[in-house]
C-alpha cells in the first residue's frame, strides 16, 4: 500500500476521524484508525461502542490534484501516535508506504518515521451506505438544534434514555428534546427536504456533542438518515453514525404549563450577569440555589445565601413584569445553562406558582421552549 497525499487534506479527516477513537475500549484494534486506499479515495475511519466517523478524501477536487501514487490496501495505524505525526511534519507533500508486517514508513521532506500497523482485517466491518429515504437539513441548523437542547440531558447512567436527546419528525417539524426530569430542553425547526417517514428516536447526548464537533461549514447540506438501531449523519465526505438508545423517551408534553400567573421579560444578558455574580455566594452543598423576588416598578432582585460565606442582593430593572409578586428559588447553573444557548437579546419567563415548572421562551422564535422546576428553601 502507497500513497502521496497533501498534508492538510489528510490532517483534516484525521482531525475528524479522531473524534471517535478512544483508549478505553473492550476491542483493542479500535484503538486505532484504519486506513483503505482505493483508486478513487482514501477513507479513514475511527470507531467505539457509540459512534463512527468516516472521512474520504477524493482523488482530485475540482482541478486540484490530492492524492498521487497510489498502490490500494489497508492499514490500521496508532492513535495519537500517527496524528501527532502528520501534525509535526515538516512539508506539505506527505508520502506513506506499507511494507511487510505492516511496516509504515512516513516521509515528508528531510523526516522519515517508521510506525508499526495492524491488519485491517480485526477491524470490524462497517458498513455505511446512503440510502433514499433521508432529511436534509443545514449544518448550521443542526448546530443549534444540538447546543440547545444537549446541555439538558442527564449525566446519570440511572436512566440511560434520558442521558440521550429525543429527536422526533411529525408534520413536517424536526423537534429535539431533551431532560434530566429537572429541567427541560426542547427546540424544533421547520423541515421541508424530508424523504424520512415519520420518526422517533433517541441519540445518545455524547455523540450528539462529537457530531457538534467535526461538522462546521455553516452553508453545507447535512443528510439524515435511520438505519435499523442507528442514526447517519453525513455530508460529502464526512459520515457519522451513531447507535440509538432503546426504550421508550417519557412524555414531556405534559410537563409544559400552559397558564401563567407571574410574566417577567428582561434583557438576556442583564439577567445572566446578574446571575452569574448571585452564584459567587450561593451554596454548592445546595446545588448552586438562587433566589428571584419581584419588587414594585418593574424590578426584580436576585439574591443568594451561603450561611458559612456571605450573602449577595441585586436588583434588575427589567422590561415589562405582568401578573401576581412571585418569590421562587431555583439553581442558577441550570438558568445560566439554559440563558447562555438562547440566541436573543430578550427572554420571556412565564412563572405558574413558587413550586410549579417554569417556561423560559424568546419573543422572536415560537420553537425554543426551556422549562425548570424550582427548588424548596423552607
Amino acid at each position: 500500500m502507497k500513497f502521496k497525499i497533501k498534508k492538510k487534506y489528510l490532517l483534516n479527516s484525521i482531525q475528524a476521524v479522531s473524534n471517535a477513537i478512544s483508549s478505553r475500549t473492550v476491542i483493542p484494534i479500535l484503538t486505532g484508525m484504519k486506513i483503505d486506499v482505493t483508486p478513487a479515495n482514501i477513507i479513514l475511519t475511527g470507531s467505539n461502542s457509540d459512534i463512527t466517523i468516516q472521512s474520504r478524501i477524493p482523488i482530485n477536487k475540482e482541478d486540484e490534484e490530492i492524492i498521487t501514487d497510489i498502490t490500494p490496501g489497508s492499514i490500521v495505524l496508532p492513535v495519537p501516535h500517527f496524528p501527532e505525526i502528520i501534525k509535526k511534519l515538516p512539508e506539505e507533500i506527505v508520502t506513506v508506504t506499507v511494507e511487510e508486517n505492516f511496516k509504515t514508513i512516513i516521509t515528508s521532506g528531510k523526516a522519515i518515521f517508521t510506525l508499526y500497523g495492524q491488519s485491517s482485517s480485526e477491524y470490524p466491518h462497517i458498513a455505511i451506505n446512503e440510502g433514499e429515504e433521508q432529511l436534509n437539513i443545514q449544518c448550521k441548523d443542526l448546530k443549534t438544534l444540538i447546543r440547545q437542547t444537549v446541555f439538558a440531558v442527564s449525566p446519570m447512567e440511572t436512566r440511560p434514555i434520558l442521558t440521550g436527546v429525543n429527536i422526533t419528525i411529525e408534520d413536517k417539524l424536526l423537534t429535539f428534546t431533551a431532560t434530566d426530569s429537572h429541567r427541560l430542553a426542547l427546540r424544533s425547526i421547520p423541515v421541508e427536504q424530508n424523504r424520512l417517514e415519520d420518526a422517533n428516536i433517541v441519540v445518545p447526548g455524547k455523540s450528539l456533542q462529537e457530531l457538534n464537533k467535526i461538522f462546521d461549514n455553516n452553508d453545507e447540506t447535512i443528510h439524515m438518515e435511520i438505519i435499523n438501531n442507528q442514526v447517519l449523519f453525513y455530508t460529502e465526505n464526512i459520515y457519522f453514525l451513531s447507535r440509538l438508545l432503546s426504550g421508550n423517551y417519557p412524555e414531556t408534553s405534559r410537563l409544559i404549563p400552559n397558564d401563567s400567573k407571574t410574566t417577567i421579560h428582561v434583557f438576556t444578558k442583564d439577567l445572566i450577569h446578574t446571575i452569574e455574580r448571585a452564584a459567587l455566594l450561593s451554596s454548592r452543598d445546595q446545588n448552586n440555589v438562587i433566589r428571584l423576588d419581584t419588587l414594585n416598578e418593574n424590578s426584580i432582585e436576585i439574591s443568594s445565601n451561603s450561611p458559612e460565606i456571605g450573602n449577595v442582593k441585586e436588583q434588575l430593572g427589567a422590561i415589562a413584569i405582568e401578573g401576581e409578586e412571585l418569590k421562587i428559588s431555583f439553581s442558577s447553573r441550570y438558568m445560566l445553562d439554559t440563558l447562555r444557548t438562547i440566541d436573543s437579546e430578550r427572554v420571556q419567563i412565564n412563572f405558574t406558582g413558587a413550586m410549579r415548572p417554569f417556561v423560559i421562551k424568546t419573543p422572536e422564535e415560537e420553537n425554543i421552549l426551556q422549562l425548570i422546576l424550582p427548588v424548596r428553601t423552607y
